[in-house]
């Protein structure tokens, strides 16, 4: 996907406008009470008896000692993908990366290859990034499945974890993930970096957000984000935060198909 220029971002198509650009309302909505959403803190999660804690190539972290605090990435990958994964290894950093089939996985296949072979986490954001609560079950089920198979055939992995679009959730997308074997994961530090191309900006919305178990939402599609991921992660670093994938961050518990996952 080109880069945008303020100009063409008035200009964008109604799944850009609509789509990605009102997550963080949308969740909004969500945490204002507006609708009921039954979450798992990570911490919840660790809590929980589990035989094995889970490795990293970057090295294992224990979250239940270690302040830890993940990066997540949506809607990629994009062209500025590579140059991101660069920053990611040269700063020993892992990621999760929840990705689109139509568009982006399509496009640049290889990238999807490498987040994985890189020791990063891919999951899925869902195929043409419908709105799930708006489909029916079947719906739901094709736009989840037809992307983990693509996953699946790029990485050698089925994917365990998914964003839905917005951050919009039901029981039926629940129970569809359940069948499917997929968490949902949300955030709780947004950059909203699809209203501004300034890596300070970006930057300085991160850290003012960032806390314990914090899962940081980003989109490496848009012309500011990866500029600003080298100052976010050395300052974290410096404030004493370990960086891991979201199953690291729930380690050594495991994500529970089915359950919705937030800080």
């Amino acid at each position: 996907m080109p880069f945008l220029s303020s100009k063409t971002r008035k200009k964008r198509a109604p799944f850009r406008d609509i789509g990605i650009f009102s997550a963080i309302a949308c969740l909004a909505v969500t945490l204002s009470g507006c609708a009921s959403l039954d979450t798992t803190a990570p911490s919840s999660e660790r809590a929980r008896p589990a035989s094995t804690a889970q490795a990293a190539r970057f090295g294992s972290v224990d979250c239940r000692a270690a302040k830890c605090i993940a990066l997540t990435f949506d809607a990629g990958p994009s062209e500025n993908s590579a140059r991101l994964l660069d920053i990611l290894k040269e700063k020993r950093v892992p990621a999760t990366f929840f990705v689109l089939g139509k568009r982006h996985m399509e496009k640049y296949p290889r990238l999807v290859r490498r987040m994985a072979a890189e020791g990063h986490e891919v999951g899925s954001h869902t195929w043409d990034h419908k709105i799930l609560t708006g489909l029916g079950r079947a719906q739901i089920r094709e736009e989840l499945d037809r992307t983990d198979k693509e996953i699946a055939r790029l990485t050698g992995h089925r994917p365990t974890l998914m964003r839905p679009p917005q951050g919009r959730t039901n029981d039926t997308v629940h129970a569809v993930c359940r069948e499917l074997g997929l968490s949902e994961v949300l955030w709780s530090v947004t950059a909203k970096d699809y209203k501004t191309d300034d890596p300070a900006v970006i930057t300085r919305r991160v850290l003012a957000q960032s806390s314990r178990d914090g899962i940081i939402l980003l989109h490496d599609l848009y012309p500011g984000t990866v500029p600003a991921v080298p100052g976010i992660i050395d300052a974290l670093k410096e404030r004493g935060y370990a960086f891991v994938t979201v199953p690291q961050l729930l380690a050594p518990g495991k994500a529970e198909p089915g359950k919705v996952y937030r800080p």
